[in-house]
């Protein structure tokens, strides 16, 4: 085949990628896939893609924003609730495909997606006024970005919370820097290693949800809520705390993983993953073995950007965290395991990807530091 066929070859395919893209987009903005709606005093946000788990994509940031910003500065507005449509998920993540594919052929999603998405998660954070996030089903990734900032984040039996992002060549980004080095002991860089899924009433115990609410009162709950003149965070969670006491769900159960949390805060306590994955080697026990396998399955290079991140993010704001995630979102997608990860997980669905580099040890220092590294006048500027 000659040089000229194959450049040809090249070129249609990525055409073809990009159009995908931009086909994406326009379906995204065609569809209603956020409602935005006023009821009382509040102002009520809908993830409204229930085929896709709800999963967030640059159409829907592009609308949550400016409304976010404008129900901030109304006086009629006092509180604002956000919530999922299917009885699945809240919101299962970002929509990683689109994103996959722009970035193949470097089309601007790639940066605009993460850029727009983490300064909408600013917004949650900084928000001033009662912000509630009922986290009812799957709440992972990018659905993470949209609940955990904001002060309150009630959960159900039907919660399921992860961040699953080493095992696709990524980190657990949208301000996962910040809340996960802050939850008790080494939970946070366990969970952000493993990608460990926490259920029901645990999502609460583990500090990443406020509240515990049957899933069946949820209606009742935000009836309640929007029914509130005025509403202090005081007052809004005077009405969680009330629900919460109705529920008998797993009521006094403990926390999953309350026997294991003396071996997570040492096995997890080390200056490298080097010496994590020794020191679960050398524990031997069938939990800390399970953790171990699970390790090596995940891509060394999004390991050591995770060890490293959660160890910076300890002592940042979470507008620095966000400034230095962006950062290495932009570094993952410079990168090859990001497209492998979601091309193992998410497209061919063989769970078998092939990382470069393969083995910890070739993931160095400077590969490290060069995905910290400042993008001068492209950082993400809040």
């Amino acid at each position: 085949m000659s040089v000229t066929v194959l450049r040809s070859n090249f070129r249609q395919r990525s055409l073809c990628r990009l159009l995908a893209v931009q086909q994406h987009l326009m379906s995204s903005q065609a569809g209603s896939d956020i409602l935005l709606e006023r009821s009382g005093c509040a102002g009520v946000i809908t993830l409204n893609r229930p085929k896709a788990l709800n999963a967030l994509n640059l159409s829907m940031i592009r609308q949550i924003y400016p409304q976010l910003k404008k129900w901030e500065k109304d006086p009629e507005t006092s509180i604002v609730i956000i919530k999922g449509t299917g009885g699945k998920a809240f919101c299962a993540g970002g929509d990683i495909r689109a994103v996959t594919d722009a970035g193949k052929v470097g089309d601007r999603l790639s940066q605009d997606f993460f850029r727009e998405e983490y300064i909408l998660n600013n917004a949650i954070g900084t928000y001033q006024k009662p912000y509630v996030a009922l986290i009812d089903g799957i709440t992972m990734g990018g659905g993470v970005g949209l609940s955990v900032h904001g002060r309150f984040r009630v959960a159900t039996e039907k919660t399921v919370f992860a961040m699953p992002e080493t095992g696709i060549g990524l980190f657990p980004d949208v301000g996962g820097g910040y809340f996960l080095p802050r939850l008790q002991g080494k939970l946070g860089l366990f969970l952000a290693f493993t990608g460990f899924r926490i259920k029901g009433r645990d999502v609460q115990q583990a500090g990443v949800a406020s509240h515990f609410v049957d899933s069946e009162k949820l209606p009742s709950l935000e009836k309640d809520l929007v029914q509130l003149k005025t509403p202090s965070n005081t007052d809004v969670a005077g009405v969680l705390n009330s629900y919460q006491a109705q529920s008998k769900l797993d009521d006094g159960k403990p926390f999953i993983l309350a026997e294991h949390m003396d071996q997570i805060n040492r096995l997890f306590e080390a200056s490298s993953v080097e010496d994590i994955m020794q020191k679960l080697n050398e524990d031997g026990s069938s939990f800390a073995l399970k953790q171990l396998e699970t390790l090596k399955k995940m891509s060394p290079t999004s390991l050591k950007i995770t060890f490293r991140q959660l160890q910076n993010g300890a002592s940042m704001s979470l507008q620095e965290v966000l400034v230095m995630e962006y950062r290495l979102s932009q570094a993952c997608m410079r990168g090859h395991d990001f497209y492998e990860g979601v091309r193992a997980v998410l497209i061919d669905r063989d769970q078998s990807p092939k990382w470069k580099p393969g083995v910890m040890e070739e993931v160095t220092g400077d590969m490290v530091d060069g995905c910290f590294k400042s993008l001068g006048s492209n950082d993400l500027k809040l």
